[in-house]
């Protein structure tokens, strides 16, 4: 035997194995969750993002924040997708999610000390987690579509703390009729509703337009300002002649030859355009590009064109107004033509935006955001978005809790009460799971100024009083029933956010060895960001 030793890695593999593998993963979880924490709530703070290049971000929004921060530590990534998760399920709760994955490891560690072992650890959560599905479809109540003032609640309940709860009420009035008018056979598309944003006005001209907004201008300063009782064509085919696919010449020897090959040009162009003004359109949205002399025959006869439009677009202003998207100019007819009332370009400071209104029973709608600087108008995109996906997983699981905190407390009490089927140690697990969730109330307790322990204890003594509604009003700064108060959350964002910090809480405590290849990229640890002078 040779007392060499055996090399089994690289030199420069670093590796962190057993408990401080455990206690590093945990402390990156928890740095994430505290980072978040103080955005919770109506009366949560926000959050100046600064890029590299000086772009600023100002938002309150889980996501938003985890995403524009360049995180590097594996673990704390996990918590960044359960995070982006919650964003494309349900489209809110992405604080949440992550508060309770944090805290959830915050609390096995207090049971790693006292030398209980990961995986009974894991299987408490994993028994505390199915028991509180069980418990949330007891507790929720049931709605339909026609409970629209409900649903109105449920929108204002998402965008508070957004900056537009001075208008909450309107904007919650504008997502539910959009979500009512998209909505075909009970299913509901959210990229029927297209979201644009204009600078100039205020944050309270925000309105819902019944028919689509593009971003895009006539092609012609010649072309009318207004078309009424517009016949719309939709064509995804350039409105100018062919490029030849593959390399040509063309031998011109004389003038003659010159004159005759553009007036052919000029010809083909015109038969194009002919052939869409007989088809009784008065405006024309292009997918491609039209041709300048294109673009001055739809001037003379009167006819509003716009180009390089979107696809999605396109696709929304066929659902809009009744039209098809025609790719051979010999099958465009009055049969193919969307209907509007009116076609317009209007001027919103120094932008230029087409209108495309009264469509009769739009199948696409426009919610279009207005604001003094982009930073307001974005972070208003992202309280209408929270609102839409809230409203929209309400329909589709049918199912609303009571907000405020009211609903974890409840689920709290009554895992802590589940415990006590338990003699082992899942025992313990399940009891800090039931901690946990008092993670939530506390921190909107502690964002709004309360004291968080006096605000704890008179909630568990109300529902231990049989009061399962009550909640924190923020608003008032009370402990009272907040189904009364109107504030009201969908099922699924409690659901999906207990369910995803159950799975990468559990996942991250089975790690006990961190091999991470070379590179101060890819080593596991703390990165301190430039512009934020803080560590995550």
């Amino acid at each position: 035997m040779s007392d060499k030793p055996i090399v089994l890695m690289p030199e420069d593999i670093q590796r962190i194995m057993g408990k401080d593998a455990q206690r590093n993963n945990i402390l990156a979880a928890r740095m994430v969750s505290e980072m978040v924490k103080t955005t919770l709530g109506p009366k949560g703070m926000d959050k100046m993002l600064v890029s590299p290049t000086g772009e600023i971000i100002v938002t309150n929004d889980g996501v938003t924040i985890l995403d524009e921060m360049q995180i590097e530590h594996p673990a704390a990534k996990m918590m960044v997708d359960i995070a982006r998760t919650q964003e494309s399920e349900v489209g809110d709760g992405t604080t949440t999610a992550v508060m309770i994955a944090g805290k959830l490891l915050e609390n096995a560690e207090k049971l790693l000390d006292k030398k209980i072992h990961p995986t009974v650890i894991t299987k408490g959560y994993r028994l505390a987690g199915e028991k509180c599905q069980e418990i949330l479809k007891e507790i929720s109540l049931k709605i339909t579509s026609q409970d629209t003032d409900i649903l109105r609640d449920i929108a204002a309940t998402a965008m508070t703390g957004k900056g537009a709860e001075g208008f909450k009420e309107k904007f919650a009035d504008i997502i539910v009729k959009a979500v009512m008018q998209v909505q075909t056979d009970g299913k509901i598309d959210l990229t029927d509703i297209k979201i644009e944003k204009s600078k100039g006005d205020g944050i309270q001209d925000t309105e819902l337009i019944s028919g689509i907004v593009l971003d895009k201008e006539k092609v012609s300063a010649d072309m009318p300002l207004f078309v009424h009782s517009a016949k719309i064509a939709l064509v995804d085919f350039p409105l100018e002649l062919k490029n030849p696919e593959i390399d040509t010449k063309i031998s011109i020897s004389s003038p003659d030859q010159l004159q005759g090959f553009i007036e052919q040009e000029e010809r083909t162009i015109k038969k194009i355009v002919d052939k869409v003004r007989s088809s009784g359109a008065n405006v024309i949205f292009c997918q491609k590009g039209i041709d300048d002399f294109a673009q001055y025959l739809f001037s003379k006869a009167g006819i509003y064109a716009c180009r390089r439009v979107a696809k999605s677009d396109m696709e929304k202003i066929a659902k809009a107004t009744g039209g098809k998207i025609v790719s051979n100019l010999n099958e465009l007819s009055l049969n193919e033509l969307g209907n509007a009332e009116i076609v317009r370009e209007v001027k919103h400071g120094e932008d230029t935006l087409t209108y495309i209104e009264g469509c009769k029973n739009p199948k696409a709608l426009t919610i279009l955001i207005h604001g003094g600087t982009g930073h307001v108008i974005d972070e208003i995109e992202r309280a209408m978005k929270d609102g839409l996906g809230d409203v929209v997983s309400s329909l589709k699981s049918g199912l609303i809790v009571a907000g405020g905190g009211a609903v974890e407390i409840e689920l709290a009490k009554r895992l802590r009460e589940f415990s006590h089927g338990f003699k082992g140690r899942e025992q313990l697990a399940i009891e800090e799971f039931a901690s946990a969730l008092e993670f939530i109330p506390t921190t909107l307790a502690e964002n709004a100024g309360m004291d968080p322990i006096e605000v704890l204890t008179e909630l568990k003594a109300k529902h231990d009083e049989g009061e399962k509604y009550f909640g924190l009003n923020l608003f008032t700064n009370k402990v009272e029933n907040v189904l009364d108060a109107r504030i009201i959350e969908p099922c699924k964002i409690k659901s999906q956010a207990i369910n995803s910090a159950t799975e990468v809480a559990t996942m991250i405590l089975r790690i006990d060895d961190v091999i991470a290849s070379g590179g101060s990229s890819n080593k596991p640890g703390m990165r301190v960001h430039p512009e934020m002078n803080e560590e995550y």
